[in-house]
Formats: structure tokens, sequence, C-alpha cells
């Protein structure tokens, strides 16, 4: 009767060795992914429980909302973390926060998100539970108020004509409410992931006293070129007063289609300079892409026309201290992924200890800064 599978009361099949044998091995497998799924931490079964259907990296993710109220769900279990974001598995890591901690206190950062109307429990949760803890302040801008998230909403229309408006907005609520609770103003999108150490690195060679703003440099359009919005810019406390105070002077410092260019035009028009934001080895920071397109070289044809660094690929094209990288589908396993590797992934027995990538002349007054022409 093992020779061969026959059916027996009409409907029942006998089995043969093999199949018994791959019936014992599933089983096996089963039991063992049932033992591991229970007793996982569950910030790490959330990367491990494959809750979302794969997607083309070229659209925007668009997930069922049983998966999206999956993973909410999965979210708001997650324990208690600290200000590194360790959570319960902290007392396994021994890094040594202790630089990290002095930048936060000295180089102090608010970060301005701008989302969606409907993305309260998708990516500005998603933005709290990893990057966006460890801003100085957290302020998100969208087209609806929540008083309880809390989310800052002005009455204004979603679509790209109406961007450049919501962001002066959003500057001139900042500088009117906030202006005092940092030295630095990072305004990002919502499908960002930032390495905020690494911003607080970068900008500890420079003063917020200077009129200057950083980001990811293009070239034409603006003379002194513009920035990627991607990738996020960065206004010194001086720059964010001058747009709070001077802005509504200019019209590029009020509304227009593209918005990093209208926010490019309205910082040279209030004197606030452009500064070279790659490191000593001449590598990216700030990215336009998420990092998978920047190692391959998986850019759009605009982006060699306009990119001020010649539109650079692979691992010697990134710095070790990366800031930010763009198109994060925050809806996937993405943003989790990249704050597993960054904050919880170790090699064994290498100890990278610090570098120092800022570049030497990027010191404290505008006559020090290198332009972008």
């Amino acid at each position: 009767m093992f020779r061969n599978s026959r059916f027996i009361y009409g409907c029942i099949p006998t089995l043969t060795g093999v199949d018994l044998g791959l019936g014992v091995v599933t089983g096996l497998l089963t039991g063992f992914t049932v033992f591991s799924f229970l007793h996982y931490p569950g910030h790490v079964r959330l990367l491990l429980v494959d809750d979302f259907p794969f997607v083309d990296n070229t659209r925007s993710p668009v997930l069922p909302e049983t998966a999206t109220s999956r993973l909410y769900e999965k979210l708001q279990k997650l324990p208690n973390t600290n200000s590194q974001g360790l959570g319960d598995e902290s007392s396994f890591h021994k890094d040594e926060i202790r630089i990290a901690e002095d930048l936060w206190r000295s180089v102090r950062v608010l970060c301005l998100v701008m989302r969606s109307k409907n993305s309260l429990n998708t990516t500005a949760t998603f933005i709290k539970q990893t990057w966006g803890k460890r801003c100085n302040s957290l302020v998100f801008i969208s087209s609806n108020t929540n008083t309880s998230f809390p989310s800052v909403g002005f009455d204004l229309p979603e679509g790209q004509q109406y961007q450049t408006e919501r962001t002066m907005k959003a500057f001139k609520y900042v500088f009117e409410k906030h202006l005092d609770e940092a030295d630095w103003f990072l305004k990002i999108n919502e499908d960002t992931y930032v390495i905020l150490e690494n911003l607080r690195y970068f900008l500890s060679s420079y003063s917020s006293n200077d009129a200057v703003y950083f980001g990811h440099s293009f070239k034409s359009i603006v003379n002194q070129g513009f920035y990627c919005g991607g990738g996020g810019h960065v206004l010194s406390k001086e720059a964010l007063r001058r747009l709070g105070t001077s802005g509504p002077v200019y019209t590029s410092c009020q509304s227009g289609h593209e918005v990093d260019v209208e926010l490019g035009k309205c910082m040279e028009s209030l004197g606030v300079e452009t500064a070279d934001s790659t490191d000593i080895l001449g590598r990216s920071r700030f990215h336009c892409f998420d990092l998978e397109k920047q190692l391959a070289g998986e850019f759009p044809e605009w982006y060699y026309r306009y990119d001020a660094d010649g539109a650079k690929q692979g691992t010697r094209s990134i710095s070790d201290y990366a800031i930010s990288f763009h198109v994060v589908p925050p809806l996937s396993r993405n943003m989790f992924i990249l704050e597993f590797y960054i904050y919880h992934l170790r090699p064994y027995g290498i100890d990278a200890g610090h570098q120092d990538l800022n570049i030497p002349h990027a010191h404290l007054t505008t006559s020090h800064i290198k332009r972008r022409n």
C-alpha cells in the first residue's frame, strides 16, 4: 500500500512513503512557524509577518483596508520606547549614546511633516513610531485639524497646485507658535525616512544664526540653486525668522506651482543662502529617492538634468552619515525595515567608531558657506 496512492472508501487516498515524509516535514515547519510567531517580541514579529501584498515599486502602494488595520493594531501593541527607540530589548544593546544625547540637547530640530488628510492612522502614526520620536519637536500639517493626535489643518484643498501655499503657511505657523522650541526646522514629506542623529551631526558645523538652508542640491532655474523637496528642506532659525517676517513681501514666498522651486526663489529673495550638504568625500546625505533606487541608479530622466552632483549612484555615492531617503512607501514594511537595520541590527565584533565627515570649512558664518552655482 505504500508504493502507490490509492483511493479507498470512494474518496480517501492512502499515502505513499513520499507523501508521509512530506506530511511530517510540513507539519514540523508549520508548528515551528506558529511557535516563532507566538514567542517573538511584538516589534520584531511586525517585520517577520507578511501582512502586506507585494507592490510595484514604481507606484504608490495601495493596500487593502484589512492590511492597514492589522498593521495599525500591531503598532498599538508595541512596547513603550525610550528616546533612542530601543524598546524592551534595550538591555541587550550596548550602544554608547552620549554623543547623540549631547547633540539632541545642543542641536535642536523641529520636524515639520506635510501629510495627506487621510493618513492619520497610517503614515503619520508610522512616523511617530519610528524616526519622528527622535525630533525635539514634531508638528504635522494637513488640510484638516485633529487636536488629539495632534495635527494642524489649513483650509486648503489637496493637490499639487496648493502645495506651495500650504508649505508657506506651515512655515509661518511654526514661526509664530514654535520658533523658540528649536534651532533648525526640517520640512519633510510623509513618505521620507530621516536619521536625526546624522542630521544633527551635519548641522553641528553651522550656526542657526546664519541665514542658510540645506537639502539635496539641484541646479538651474534659481540662480543659487534649489533643493529637491523629497529629501527635506532644513531652515536655520534665522532663515525661518526672515521667512516669517519678510516673506509676505515676495510672491514666491506665497504661492506658485512647483513648491521646491518657489521655496528656492523665496529663500534667495530673503538673502538665505544654499550650501553644500555632501560629506568630505563628496557623498550625498539628503536623497530624493529610496535606498534601492539610489544604489541601483534607477533615476528618472529629469533627475540627470537637475542634480547638481551628477546623479551619482552606488554605495560609494551615499555618505556613511546619510540623513534622508525619500519615497519610502509608508504603508509597506520599508519604514520599519529601515528602522530595524539602522537601530537594531548589529554585526558582532565590529565597532564602527566615529568618522569626521563634515567639510572643515563649513563653519559658523555665511562667508564660509560653499555656494551651489
